[in-house]
């Protein structure tokens, strides 16, 4: 298992902006620079400091007002199947958003800060997928949305993983135990956060985009929601492109000054917005006869 790249975050430390990488450094250096990458250096301060990812800041502002607008006009549509769900995830996003701020932003605070707002920003990033693919199943009417049972389980397991995947991450970067504590001559190999922080996400998304194929498709027999979840997907994925194979060539092309951790915010954001259009459009007025029509739930 020597030679493997799982579980390893050297290189995508070296490479991309992420919030697990302030977990394995111990002072307040740009991560890609600790790991041997371009510098993310943004815009110079007084007494030797940047705020290095303002464009990320801006975007990730942004990103909370429009998610909260978009919960406001979920409020609006009280007919609508998976409205408190919707709103659970984002909420979530919310939360990511204000964490991101603080870690990958690049805001001037101090070293254990930043790793404490990275911390939550790497669980609230698991635990926000997972609502996400929750919602997914709320179109099959396994339970009726809405009522204390669908909430609490959407809560309650939100939050489970959300305090387990938090504790991992704390205890990473301030070495708590020798658990989960990475060593340098490892590549910075750690299991637990690969598979809770890269994988997991991945594999509910995937998910989601499956289940929710098939409900438009097989029980709806629409195409057009189709075409807003197809641009969710596409977007996201825009995104992390950027993030994880443009960046490192954006920030030599700019002299630190850019990397690809703004484009995967912006693109991030676009691709939520048009989660929540693709979920009003299989909201409308006729979709729960229809749904529960076609699923046997009358």
């Amino acid at each position: 298992m020597g030679s493997t790249q799982f579980g390893k975050f050297h290189d995508f430390c070296r490479d991309s902006t992420l919030p697990v990488c302030n977990l394995f450094i111990a002072n307040n250096q740009p991560p890609n620079a600790e790991f041997g990458g371009c510098a993310l250096t943004g815009i110079h301060l007084s007494g030797d400091r940047n705020l290095s990812n303002l464009g990320s800041i801006l975007l990730a502002f942004f990103g909370i007002v429009i998610s909260l607008f978009l919960i406001w006009r979920s409020e609006r549509k009280q007919a609508a199947v998976g409205r408190r769900e919707i709103q659970l995830f984002l909420l979530g996003f919310v939360i990511i958003e204000i964490c991101e701020i603080f870690s990958v932003g690049g805001f001037p605070i101090d070293a254990a800060v930043r790793k404490g707002f990275s911390a939550a920003h790497i669980a609230a990033i698991t635990a926000t997928c997972w609502i996400l693919l929750l919602n997914a199943l709320v179109g099959y009417q396994f339970l009726d949305d809405g009522t204390p049972v669908s909430i609490g389980l959407f809560l309650g397991s939100g939050l489970a993983l959300f305090i387990g995947t938090g504790y991992i991450a704390l205890d990473t970067g301030f070495h708590w135990t020798s658990v989960f504590t990475p060593d340098a001559g490892t590549d910075y190999r750690n299991i637990a956060l690969y598979v809770l922080y890269l994988l997991f996400p991945l594999i509910c998304l995937a998910v989601f985009f499956a289940l929710e194929t098939v409900l438009v498709i097989r029980i709806l027999g629409e195409l057009r929601p189709m075409f807003y979840l197809a641009g969710a997907g596409l977007l996201f994925a825009i995104g992390q492109i950027f993030n994880f194979v443009i960046s490192t060539h954006l920030c030599h092309a700019s002299n630190g000054n850019v990397n690809g951790a703004l484009f995967e915010t912006l693109f991030t954001l676009l691709s939520v917005v048009m989660l929540w259009v693709f979920w009003s459009s299989i909201t409308e007025d006729d979709w729960p006869t229809m749904a529960a029509t076609s699923t046997g739930y009358n």
